[in-house]
């Protein structure tokens, strides 16, 4: 059965964080509220979460994950961005969008797409999720909780924990979500794709 912690959205407390960040660290999976919708996540390097993650989603190899960043320094520690790539995604973070980048060698091979080996990059504007970054000091792995048969990730923690209490160490409680999506966008090219239109502005990459 998993803990379930309520934290304040916009003050997080800190000894709910720091105990957040401690079930992480043991190999624990999390459910946690974003500035679009809640998402899974955990450590980058630990696999049997990342198995846990996959099993719960009906994820198959292909799946892009997305690495949740404090800022764009530590992004670059994880996928290669040149100066122009730069520019664009500081114009758009921190906010709901994600990057689809090649990783670097920092990245575990089985986190990457397995053929064009990318990576997903994400700053979000959440103050628990920064809470939670600043503690962790380092990245969380992690993926927007969307059930198999559903259409529309999950937006609120009691419904989560009545679904997946069985399958997650923690579900954060930080209000309910708005459940509109990231606003995906490949970097891969010269020119910016979008991949899927969400909550994100898509006029900032327009020519």
């Amino acid at each position: 059965m998993s803990q379930f912690f309520q934290i304040h959205p916009d003050n997080p407390q800190p000894r709910l964080v720091r105990q957040a960040v401690e079930i992480m660290r043991n190999g624990g999976v999390i459910a946690y509220p974003t500035d679009s919708a809640y998402a899974l996540g955990c450590l980058i390097g630990e696999k049997k979460a990342v198995d846990r993650i996959r099993s719960i989603r009906h994820l198959d190899d292909k799946h892009n994950f997305t690495l949740v960043c404090r800022d764009l320094s530590e992004l670059a520690i994880y996928a290669q961005v040149n100066n122009s790539q730069y520019r664009l995604i500081k114009s758009a973070t921190p906010g709901p969008y994600t990057f689809i980048l090649k990783g670097t060698r920092e990245v575990p091979r089985r986190l990457m797409h397995p053929k064009r080996r990318t990576i997903g990059i994400r700053v979000p504007e959440c103050a628990i999720v920064n809470a939670l970054l600043a503690e962790l000091d380092a990245p969380i792995m992690s993926t927007t909780l969307q059930l198999p048969a559903d259409e529309q990730p999950m937006t609120d923690a009691y419904d989560i924990r009545q679904i997946l209490e069985s399958q997650l160490d923690l579900v954060i409680d930080g209000g309910y979500r708005d459940g509109d999506p990231t606003t995906v966008v490949s970097l891969l090219n010269e020119t910016p794709e979008i991949l899927r239109e969400g909550k994100g502005d898509i006029r900032l990459f327009s020519a």
